[in-house]
């Protein structure tokens, strides 16, 4: 989406610079639990991030084929496929994107016996909306992806 700027007050000199904006950051959750699948897309959508949850790890990293994320959010223990195997596939195609596990129980040893897989940020649940906030907000403007915050004016138009 492109917006101007005006960039005088005279009336007869008034220039129009383009604003670029970014639409919301996108954020992939995968929860198996219902209930805590929709609590974290509730507290991320009403922060103002666009959300996508579903099901299981099968279904993530269907989702992670198909369309572009900032971030992802996974529980470990899930059927069919376990957030640390969908980590896995990540790494293994070379896949960059932050990763948050928010699991009851963190698969700790596997992440000293393969440390390449160990998420960016592990929350425990059950998890306050603050810290998961937080989490997301470290990650996003850790890895440059805050896409909330306007582009600057090209500079022809200064």
């Amino acid at each position: 989406m492109i917006k101007t700027k005006i960039l005088s007050s005279d009336p007869s000199a008034i220039r129009l610079a383009p604003v670029q904006t970014k639409s919301p950051q996108r954020i992939l959750v995968v929860d198996d639990e219902i209930d805590s699948r929709q609590l974290t897309l509730d507290i991320l959508t009403a922060s103002g991030y666009e959300v996508e949850g579903v099901k299981d790890g099968d279904a993530g990293w269907e989702a992670l084929q198909t369309y572009d994320y900032d971030l992802i959010i996974t529980d470990n223990n899930m059927p069919k496929m376990k957030g640390l195997e969908m980590i896995e596939k990540l790494r293994a195609a070379s896949m960059t994107l932050p990763v948050i596990m928010a699991t009851g129980l963190p698969p700790t040893h596997e992440f000293v016996r393969r440390p390449w897989l160990k998420p960016d940020i592990t929350l425990a649940k059950p998890f306050t909306n603050d810290d998961l906030l937080a989490a997301v907000k470290k990650l996003l403007g850790a890895t440059g992806r805050d896409r909330n915050r306007p582009e600057p004016p090209h500079p022809l138009f200064w």
